[in-house]
């Protein structure tokens, strides 16, 4: 479809003019569908991100969720939120938007603005993986509501014209497989690395967390995603994925 050069994901691609959520229906299929499955939308009614905050899905953004049956166990799930990313940088660069940086764990921003957010759902036991729904949400053309202007933009609002959606979506489903093969191969070094060199490190942040908050420097990463913290007293703590929200200092 669409003279996509993949050999599995988007092999099959399901298409809706306007759906509930592109992830939540993919939950649905996904015991029985194929791996490397999209779901694709033009329009989420109620699309979410992490712990089921809104996520604006109107027309002109691209709203994805990709079926994944990955042989691992669940504490590498985020490193296939890492690989998404990277994707998505890649993408953007691709079309010229240079200054794309990941914001741990799931956030791709431009000029600090949220252009893209990236989800991880799934179905696993203790040693079992039975499949992972990788959602995606890129803002390409879609307005940007002027209430978000401040912390929010998109692809035609960094570079001043409109791009196809079709042209991003072809390019990301190509960089999302050739990330993916490298998690399937073991490359986890390759995957944290890259992950690195395009992360927002080095800064002053706040962590909020159920139980408080914390306030230090993210200076890395650890071998399984979580964020490395040096606090003010020197110590180093880790933060885990999915217990917490990132604020810039």
């Amino acid at each position: 479809m669409l003279g996509l050069n993949t050999k599995s994901i988007g092999r099959k691609v399901i298409y809706f003019q306007e759906i509930e959520s592109t992830n939540e229906y993919a939950k649905k299929i996904a015991p029985h569908e194929d791996e490397g499955t999209i779901i694709t939308a033009d329009v989420q009614k109620r699309g979410y991100g992490r712990k089921f905050r809104t996520w604006m899905s109107p027309k002109g953004g691209l709203w994805m969720s990709v079926i994944l049956k990955p042989k691992t166990t669940p504490e590498h799930i985020v490193k296939i939120v890492f690989l998404g990313a990277i994707a998505v940088v890649e993408t953007l660069e691709r079309f010229g938007v240079e200054a794309a940086k990941i914001k741990w764990p799931n956030d791709v921003l431009v000029n600090e603005k949220k252009i893209c957010g990236i989800l991880a759902e799934g179905s696993f036991s203790e040693r079992e993986v039975y499949y992972v729904i990788l959602g995606i949400g890129i803002n390409v053309n879609n307005p940007i509501p002027e209430e978000l202007l401040s912390t929010s933009t998109s692809i035609s609002k960094v570079l001043g014209v409109e791009i196809p959606i079709e042209d991003v979506f072809k390019i990301l489903v190509e960089r999302l497989e050739y990330w993916y093969k490298e998690f399937l191969h073991g490359k986890d070094e390759k995957i944290l690395q890259k992950w690195k060199e395009k992360a927002i490190l080095n800064r002053e942040v706040r962590v909020i967390r159920e139980e408080g908050e914390i306030r230090g420097k993210a200076v890395d990463i650890d071998e399984l995603g979580a964020l490395i913290l040096e606090l003010e007293d020197g110590r180093k703590e880790k933060v885990l994925y999915g217990d917490v929200s990132l604020r810039f200092e």
